[in-house]
This record gives structure tokens, sequence and C-alpha cells, in this order.
């Protein structure tokens, strides 16, 4: 399992402890803050942090730069995410059970902050590369394991897979994440269709 990245200034240089723990103070304010409302100032963010306006702009120059350092913490959260869900080694319908358990956790938690990712940031764009091969390579043990036909196409399952995972976090209407997961992965898996004649 990866070691999770520890959230950085916006220079990009490791931290000592305690200005580790305030930058991540201030990262997780800005989600709260900004996910309520996205025009927040850093004046705003700094007093949900409880830290002095001059604490933010000493670790963000700039509103843009918090922000990106928002969506580039949020990635990687996402990818340590999937990662912790053991996608290579557990079984895969455990694996995907719990991948995307993991993801809506992130997805709900980070959702302000994942909305503003871009892949055009090198970082971000490395991270989601990242997670696409994770997840096709889980996607292809559980095709050779039998959990999905040996017949489909593991891109396509993938896109699928991933936009059900956005419907069921932007519209959860107040489900947990462990119910949605299982509502995602059996409408992956199943469908809403009969079974076809063949198969049965």
């Amino acid at each position: 399992m990866k070691t999770p990245r520890q959230p950085r200034s916006g220079g990009g240089r490791p931290m000592r402890a305690d200005a580790e723990r305030t930058v991540t103070a201030i990262l997780e304010a800005a989600e709260r803050t900004l996910g309520r409302d996205p025009a927040a100032t850093m004046e705003q963010i700094a007093e949900a942090a409880g830290v002095a306006r001059t604490t933010v702009h000493r670790r963000f120059a700039t509103r843009e730069a918090l922000i990106q350092a928002l969506s580039e913490w949020a990635a990687q959260r996402f990818a340590d995410a999937v990662d912790a869900a053991h996608p290579d080694t557990a079984p895969p319908l455990v694996a995907l059970y719990q991948t995307t358990a993991n993801v809506l956790d992130v997805k709900v938690g980070w959702g302000f902050a994942m909305s503003q990712a871009s892949s055009a940031d090198p970082e971000v764009a490395k991270v989601y590369a990242d997670v696409r091969e994770t997840c096709e390579r889980l996607f292809r043990r559980a095709r050779e394991a039998g959990v999905l036909r040996d017949d489909v196409d593991i891109h396509w399952t993938r896109r699928v897979y991933y936009a059900l995972i956005h419907e069921a976090s932007a519209n959860r209407d107040g489900e947990d994440t462990g119910a949605l997961a299982t509502l995602v992965v059996d409408t992956l898996l199943r469908g809403a269709g009969t079974p076809r004649p063949d198969r049965l």
C-alpha cells in the first residue's frame, strides 16, 4: 500500500509536523467553506480553520493557489482511497465493492475540491492516469474470475463505472456511501434488464 502523500504549502516544499497540521486544517476548512459558498473569501476560510488570515496567506499566496492545492490534495486522497481497497490483491468482487465505497467517501466528503481538479494540472493528471490503470487492472481480474462476462470491453466498462459513481455521489438523497456502493456495483454487474434467454 502506498504511503499517503502529505499536503504541501503553495511552494510545494515538505513541511514540519506543526505546519503540516496547519495546512491540513486550512484545506479541510476550505472544503467546508467553499462547498457551502464557492465565492467564500480567504478571510472566511481562515476563520473556519481557526487561524489568522495572514497564516493562510503565508501558506497560500492567492485564493487560486489555495484552490489548486486543495484540488491536488483531494486527487491524492482519491488515489489513496483506491489503493486502500487492495485492488490488485483482494478478491475482485470484494475489491470492487471496497474501491467503490472508498471513492464515494472521497467524492462526497471532498465534493468541491474534486470538482475543481483539472486534468490540465500535471499532478492531478498523473493521479487520474494511475487510478484509471488500476481500475482497468481490477476489471481484468474481475473478468478472469468470472465476475464480469468474458466478452466485456474493459475500457467501456470502466467509463460506465465512473459514470455510475458520479451519479451516485451527485444524487445520493441522504443515502450512506455503503448503500450507494452496493447500488453502483449491483447496477454495474446486473444492469436493469432481465437475463437474456441464452443465459438462463
